[in-house]
């Protein structure tokens, strides 16, 4: 008897709809899940996904170093192209439970590695006019950027924490991060060791812009073993979801969509600025706002 396969279901490869934008659901996600079943299909894994997202991604910023629109467009149509890779390599790991900490890092290298290349191909670019200007606007750019991000990956996978518990969220913290170190020797396998040395310093960063947040976490471990009970659990996620539209404004969409018209127009470094200015004003709200909610939360766990 031929042996039958698990059929999934596009519902499956969700994170959860708390968690997802309009332009994700409509877009990407319907375009990763098929490339997820392709891939599923031909045996490739989650990992593999994730660096050929990183090709397109990096060609893509390449192209955006010429002044020729068509060059341009090339190169955003690439980088729709490799987030519909980093999407599928998701869905794909949450459709086969193939899950990794190397997976999870990897995943989150991947925009890290397009906007860098798109960063020194855009600075290339004006340098002839800019000087090295252009290259302390992105540089000051790029450190806004990487809080952007790391912070918006923190709060998704925390709201995700009370919507589906431990096993349905990729919330870490920098202790447990740390033992897995430590445990972990260079001689056995040199390239984790590696990643758990980038993946911890990235976690207590993390925590150090969260300091209402990481005292309810420890109010949850202590007093709940981190089995939230339904009732805080709901309450917290009505008052968290509103702000999951800025973490999808400060992962990818949003900032993607400025950097294509600032180069239709041929003003690329509106991006930076774009970064710098309207972003950030997205993320100083969101961490107070945040920070407003656990402290509420953690008086109210304590008590």
């Amino acid at each position: 008897m031929t042996e039958k396969k698990p059929q999934f279901s596009y519902e499956q490869s969700l994170k959860s709809l708390d968690t997802e934008e309009f332009i994700d659901l409509k877009f990407y996600r319907p375009l990763g899940y098929r490339w997820a079943l392709f891939f599923n299909k031909v045996g490739a894994t989650p990992n593999f996904v994730s660096v050929l997202s990183i090709f397109l991604g990096v060609a893509a910023g390449v192209l955006f170093y010429f002044s020729n629109i068509w060059l341009n467009i090339l190169g955003m149509l690439l980088l729709v192209w490799a987030n519909t890779y980093d999407s599928a390599d998701g869905q794909l790991a949450r459709l086969t439970k193939n899950f990794s900490k190397i997976g999870r890092i990897l995943d989150g290298a991947c925009g890290d590695i397009w906007f860098i290349t798109i960063y020194i191909a855009v600075c290339l670019r004006l340098y002839p006019t800019w000087g090295m200007y252009i290259w302390l606007l992105a540089a000051f750019a790029g450190f806004w950027h990487s809080k952007q991000a790391s912070l918006a990956d923190y709060y998704r996978n925390f709201h995700l924490f009370f919507v589906k518990g431990k096993n349905g969220s990729e919330l870490d913290d920098s202790e447990s991060v740390e033992k897995e170190y430590k445990s972990c020797k260079f001689s056995n396998d040199p390239l984790f060791k590696i990643f758990m040395w980038f993946y911890k310093g990235y976690t207590k960063k993390q925590e150090s812009v969260t300091p209402q947040m990481q005292l309810f976490r420890k109010c949850i471990k202590t007093k709940y073993n981190e089995q939230v009970p339904s009732a805080l659990a709901e309450e917290f996620r009505l008052q968290s979801k509103p702000l999951m539209k800025y973490t999808n404004m400060l992962s990818f969409n949003t900032r993607v969509i400025a950097l294509f018209i600032s180069l239709l127009i041929d003003m690329p470094w509106l991006y930076f600025v774009f970064e710098i200015v309207v972003l950030n004003i997205m993320l100083f709200y969101m961490v107070i706002k945040h920070e407003r909610i656990c402290r509420y939360f953690y008086t109210k766990c304590g008590a």
